[in-house]
């Protein structure tokens, strides 16, 4: 096969599966709402890196060589997206919260990886590096979609169901805006760590 299948995989679970802002962004939706309140939202964010991965395998990265100016911006507005989202993390109280609002659905969670920088260089790395020279489009695409999509169907529950577990353990104790803060401090390190970093 012209995608190196295996590689990729392992390459895949180690980015899904480690933090980041979707995870953390996952975790604290779990947190502040429940495991099953969450679902829509974990569905959401699964299918949302697909809006990036087809684009991308179907010339999106043609004009990223041709105007590099058109991704540098959206990174930095993507980032500002993510920190936005800590601090609301960070304001979060998990004691009355589960009785006060929605979980936020579906359709919310689908925005979150087209404004993930992280998401988007795990997914141009993922063609430049695991695609050979000359595979078909539709090939390389839909493997990467299919490994990425598998991975995060695993993954991005248990993340959420960690939230969930972990504000049951510490709701309204003293612990509580410690927890938000350091959740809302490692959504931001780790959108920092890939616009400076280097990371993917």
């Amino acid at each position: 096969m012209s995608v190196a299948v295996t590689s990729f995989a392992i390459f895949a679970a180690s980015q899904v599966g480690t933090p980041g802002p979707a995870n953390m962004t996952l975790m604290a939706t779990g947190a502040r709402f429940g495991f099953r309140a969450a679902l829509p939202f974990v569905a959401g964010v699964a299918l949302g890196k697909q809006l990036v991965i087809w684009p991308v395998g179907f010339g999106l990265m043609e004009l990223s060589a041709r105007a590099p100016w058109v991704f540098e911006t959206l990174k930095y507005v993507s980032a500002a997206y993510i920190i936005w989202l800590a601090w609301r993390v960070a304001k979060m109280r998990l004691g009355a919260s589960r009785e006060e609002g929605a979980a936020p659905g579906f359709l919310a969670g689908l925005i979150v990886h087209p404004l993930n920088p992280k998401a988007w260089a795990m997914i141009v790395g993922g063609f430049t590096a695991f695609v050979a020279p000359g595979t078909p489009v539709l090939e390389a695409t839909l493997v990467i979609a299919a490994v990425l999509l598998v991975c995060q169907l695993v993954l991005h529950p248990l993340w959420t169901l960690a939230g969930d577990g972990i504000s049951r353990t510490v709701a309204g104790t003293v612990v509580e805006p410690y927890l938000m803060w350091t959740l809302a401090a490692l959504t931001v390190a780790s959108v920092l760590f890939v616009l400076f970093g280097g990371g993917t």
